[in-house]
């Protein structure tokens, strides 16, 4: 069972539904205004990496965007990176380290 999305003509506001099956429900409105002219629209997508491709895909020196800094599995990427590189295994204090760090990103200032 999908979840489509739909746009109100009237308001804009995007509205998400669970349809059973591939035909639009019946009785579909918008929940801001109430208006009944709703048209089925492209989701935004998303999809994930592993930390292992996050490691191999990070540039340094490219521009970065807001959401780059926003996410905490970014801290340490380049150090991970320098250590695969050299061919070197991180020991078990720089990865439980790493992890304080990515699961608490405020104790980067403090340490």
């Amino acid at each position: 069972m999908p979840i489509y999305e739909y746009e109100c003509s009237s308001c804009g506001t995007i509205v998400s539904t669970l349809v059973r099956g591939y035909d639009d429900p019946d009785g579909l409105v918008c929940e801001s205004c109430g208006s009944k002219e709703l048209r089925r629209i492209i989701s935004k997508v998303s999809f994930h990496l592993s930390q292992g491709d996050r490691i191999n895909s990070y540039r340094t020196g490219s521009e970065k965007d807001d959401n780059f800094y926003r996410d905490s599995r970014n801290i340490g990427l380049r150090a991970e990176q320098m250590l695969k590189h050299a061919g070197v295994e991180p020991n078990d204090a720089f990865k439980s380290k790493l992890e304080n760090l990515r699961s608490d990103p405020s104790r980067v200032l403090k340490e």
